[in-house]
């Protein structure tokens, strides 16, 4: 089945030309500094990346998801996992949050600007002491009047230290777990917001942080859907989360392949250059081969949630598939440099440490085994969320 058009394929070569362009010069002093600079968000608005998949009516472009897997696989030419990862967080988990179950008044206030780059966004779930465990956070949100007062701590949240706004999981019901989270955003600037950078082993352009909330007094009307629907809001999510981690992944892969191709054809020893060794030759046909199998098999899952189908055990299978992937071909690719693989100077070192997070966030490559298994074996059900 063809999933690109020629439109497809043109939006491709444009934002080639864009990122190397904007994008690829800067890229090592963003790694350096552990951020990227707010003006980037801007440019990125500007060239309508952050609306591809929502509604004209907000500055989106309405487009089909595959150009969502476009950006997202030339993100990973750019070689600095926490520029792809910094873009995705605002467009693929925090607005896409506010798209979903935000109200008019909500699209007015974040959505439209999100998309613009005028206000960057982020996506609170995970908590010091659980991650994947979504229905056991313990972020309270207490109603008082017309207000919540939060109090709680977030961990690991990429854009969690410039960002804007927060999208928020919070404890609305002491008495539930799964029925008694909500979602809520949350200004920067709210008294009693604060965060706190961590210095990681790779994504290093990006700020990820550990946010605090100390008796954070926010409107209730920030509440995003209804009350205590958040765990089944999060759910639904996940789905394109994890697509989109398995399609970087891939990409990732493929353009770890790509490098070691060219630098294979350039280094020689013994005589010869070193991809007429059999031994690496093989070692290349079966890694291309598992690409091209795992990249159609994304295509095939990006289609159905396209199509409206529910692919939360698929997008879970084409995440473990993909990130392992991204993990195994980058280790051989680096192995394949030899010394110079080692260097920072080469590319390999920092998809290295870069893709080591692929099978650690989103949900860990045991809990996408354990999510398949549940389905399969327990007959477990994931329901849409409630409208």
């Amino acid at each position: 089945m063809k999933y690109f058009t020629e439109e497809h394929q043109l939006f491709r070569q444009s934002m080639r030309d864009f990122l190397a362009k904007e994008i690829i010069p800067h890229i090592d002093q963003w790694e350096e500094q552990g951020f990227i600079p707010k003006d980037i968000y801007k440019k990125f608005g500007e060239m309508g990346y952050f609306g591809l998949a929502f509604p004209e009516q907000y500055g989106g472009l309405n487009l089909d998801h595959f150009y969502a897997i476009i950006m997202s696989e030339e993100l990973a030419r750019v070689n600095s996992g926490g520029f792809g990862a910094a873009m995705g967080s605002h467009s693929s988990l925090a607005l896409v949050h506010i798209n979903a179950e935000g109200n008019e008044a909500q699209k007015q206030r974040y959505l439209v600007p999100g998309i613009k780059g005028d206000l960057i966004g982020c996506l609170a779930i995970t908590e010091p002491f659980g991650g994947s465990d979504v229905a056991a956070i313990r972020t309270t949100a207490v109603k008082e009047g017309d207000h919540y007062i939060i109090n709680g701590s977030k961990t690991f949240i990429t854009n969690g230290v410039y960002s804007d706004f927060i999208v928020t999981a919070v404890r609305t019901n002491p008495d539930s777990k799964s029925g008694g989270i909500s979602m809520i955003v949350i200004d920067r600037d709210t008294p009693g917001v604060s965060a706190t950078k961590l210095n990681k082993l790779g994504w290093r352009a990006s700020d990820t942080g550990e946010i605090a909330f100390d008796n954070v007094k926010v409107p209730a009307e920030n509440l995003l859907g209804g009350e205590n629907q958040g765990f089944y809001y999060i759910m639904q999510h996940f789905a394109l989360e994890r697509l989109m981690m398995a399609v970087g992944g891939v990409a990732t892969a493929d353009y770890a392949l790509e490098v070691t191709l060219q630098y294979m054809s350039e280094r020689e020893a013994f005589g010869r250059k070193i991809n007429r060794f059999q031994a690496l030759r093989h070692r290349i046909a079966q890694m291309a081969s598992e690409i091209e199998m795992n990249k159609q098999f994304v295509y095939t899952i990006a289609h159905r949630y396209e199509q409206g189908d529910y692919v939360v055990k698929e997008a879970a299978m084409a995440k473990l598939l993909g990130t392992q992937l991204s993990d195994k071909v980058v280790y051989d690719c680096l192995q394949m440099f030899g010394g110079y693989g080692f260097m920072e100077d080469y590319p390999l070192a920092r998809m290295y440490r870069d893709s080591r997070l692929g099978t650690i966030g989103g949900g860990t490559s045991e809990i996408m085994c354990e999510i398949i298994s549940k389905m399969m074996i327990d007959s477990k059900a994931y329901e849409k969320a409630a409208n």
